[in-house]
């Protein structure tokens, strides 16, 4: 029903009036004397104007996306968990199993990432 969905439009509308409101209050009230530095880029402290940034290796990126996915596939555990005291009373050992199928799979994706070098990503 629409009507349902009146309170997450009331709630939005407030959200969207307060930001709106705390925006406008401080371009208002805040104080307005821009200088050079106050107009120049900001970059974590280190000037921007330095040159040629540094390049990083491939092999940091690939640990990166390794980090991601298996951390994405870690995250795959927590419903299981959280069901899987239901589930041994449904399907007995099975649901473990399928657990332990789930872990041997990252564990030996894992290792072979390992052995192919991917993880070590400093120079030797």
């Amino acid at each position: 029903m629409p009507v349902d969905y009146i309170p997450i439009l009331m709630q939005l509308l407030f959200v969207i009036g307060f930001a709106v409101v705390l925006v406008m209050m401080t371009h208002m009230i805040g104080p307005k004397k821009p200088d050079d530095v106050k107009l120049s880029v900001y970059e974590c402290g280190v000037d921007p104007y330095t040159g040629v940034p540094a390049r990083f290796s491939v092999k940091f990126y690939l640990v990166a996306m390794l980090f991601v996915l298996f951390d994405i596939e870690a995250i795959f555990l927590y419903p299981w968990a959280i069901v899987f005291k239901t589930f041994v009373k449904m399907f007995g050992a099975f649901i473990f199993l399928e657990g332990l199928v789930f872990i041997g799979v990252l564990f030996v994706g894992l290792i072979y990432v390992w052995r192919r070098g991917a993880l070590d990503w400093v120079k030797d």
